[in-house]
């Protein structure tokens, strides 16, 4: 299905649920994660977050909210679907959103960020996240044509100091600049009071992963808790 206005609005205030594993871990096949992105489902996620091809395919057969695909591509600078030919595979396996790195920082391949959404609007039929780092990548990011605004690198890309919780002020200030996009809370959210806390500093609604969809974290939280 195309992503239409209305289903987009259906976001508003809602969670969105991260459902990753790093390589591996036991839980890294794609059949797992589009397992547990429809548990999130059942439990009231409005859409949910996946990485890599055969995760977004798996999971647009298992859910049926809108599916927010990346492609990680390494481990330093721009690794979140970092060219345009990640961001349109990622479309092509089904993703109604594509999530890329929305930073000011050079891209492998060479393009701006403009030209690649640019690219991504005219070859597919997905709208475009923008994983951002801090207000002036937001700024760029809309002139750039992006639909949708992440806090996702805040903290990661330079610009920023790294929150205990989720960065509450960038969240704020992106808010306050009005930039008619919906903008997305997501980092280091790990509680329920924090979520909320992103959605009353103005978020359109919150992305929350590793505190429901990654075990090892969250009994490493525990375990530490008990050591201390």
């Amino acid at each position: 299905m195309i992503l239409e206005p209305a289903v987009l609005e259906a976001l508003r205030g809602r969670l969105i649920v991260s459902a990753q594993a790093y390589p591996g871990e036991p839980m890294r096949t794609p059949t797992t994660m589009a397992q547990i992105a429809a548990s999130a489902v059942i439990g009231g996620a409005a859409a949910v977050r996946v990485q890599g091809l055969a995760d977004v395919q798996f999971t647009r057969s298992a859910v049926e909210v809108p599916v927010i695909g990346l492609w990680k591509d390494g481990h330093e600078g721009v690794f979140i679907t970092p060219t345009a030919r990640h961001a349109i595979a990622v479309a092509n396996a089904g993703a109604h959103i594509v999530a890329i790195d929305g930073t000011r920082r050079p891209r492998p391949d060479g393009l701006d960020l403009k030209t690649t959404i640019t690219m991504i609007h005219e070859q597919t039929h997905a709208l475009v996240m923008a994983d951002c780092g801090s207000l002036k990548d937001a700024f760029n990011a809309v002139e750039a044509g992006a639909d949708l605004i992440g806090t996702t690198l805040a903290g990661y890309s330079g610009e920023r100091e790294k929150t205990q919780g989720p960065d509450l002020d960038l969240i704020a200030a992106i808010a306050a600049a009005e930039l008619d996009r919906p903008l997305i809370a997501e980092g280091r959210i790990h509680t329920p009071a924090q979520a909320r806390a992103a959605l009353d500093a103005g978020a359109f609604a919150v992305v929350v992963g590793t505190a429901i969809t990654h075990p090892a974290s969250i009994t490493g939280w525990f375990d530490v808790a008990l050591r201390a």
